[in-house]
């Protein structure tokens, strides 16, 4: 999915929401699923969403990076790690 269509998506939820046809849980479901559509079906080919599993701040995150090194620093970077904390996680690409 590209970025106009998941924008496209998310304001037809909120129409819905404004006009009564969709109430909040609707449409957070509904804004949730296009998110993670978006996060896990690129575009360009560079690039690959990574999921974290197993360690205590990172367990869940989904990252965005061209390949695992980097997309292992960018989680570093989210939980603000610093350069001497070890942390322990394992990495599922998501999605292609």
């Amino acid at each position: 999915m590209d970025r106009i269509s998941a924008l496209r998506n998310v304001e037809d939820a909120l129409t819905d929401f404004e006009s009564g046809e969709a109430d909040l849980r609707a449409t957070e479901r509904r804004v949730l699923n296009v998110l993670r559509t978006y996060a896990t079906e690129f575009e360009d080919d560079d690039l690959s969403a990574y999921r974290t599993s197993g360690g205590d701040r990172t367990d869940g995150l989904v990252i965005v990076a061209e390949s695992e090194t980097q997309a292992r620093a960018r989680v570093a970077d989210v939980v603000d790690a610093g350069e001497s904390e070890s942390l322990e996680f394992e990495l599922e690409r998501v999605g292609r």
